[in-house]
């Protein structure tokens, strides 16, 4: 694309070069006659009278490949809802002690 347009400008300038340089071919790009007051392209490179157009905006650089990568989230705390059921109440808890033999 570059190169392409590097060669369109370069064909431009040199058409406004001959042009300027061949007073026939500056009276064919104008159809036939030159008017009195001329401010054509020719005329302006020949004077040096060009003008610098500059954009203000950012070119839009296209993105070329977006790596996701999945995340491992690991908590130490309980989600709130284990607290949501009522709280189990043990009235006799000798019967989940295992019995042990004593030791005489």
């Amino acid at each position: 694309m570059h190169a392409a347009t590097a060669g369109l400008s370069l064909g431009l300038w040199l058409l406004m070069a001959a042009a300027e340089a061949s007073p026939a071919l500056h009276v064919w790009l104008h159809g036939g006659s030159i008017p009195d007051n001329d401010d054509c392209a020719v005329v302006a490179v020949a004077h040096g009278n060009l003008q610098v157009i500059t954009n203000d905006a950012p070119a839009v650089v296209p993105v070329l490949g977006v790596e996701i990568v999945p995340r491992v989230v690991a908590s130490i705390f309980r989600p709130a809802g284990v607290f949501l059921h009522r709280p189990l109440i043990i009235k006799n808890p000798s019967h989940l002690i295992p019995h042990r033999p004593a030791i005489l």
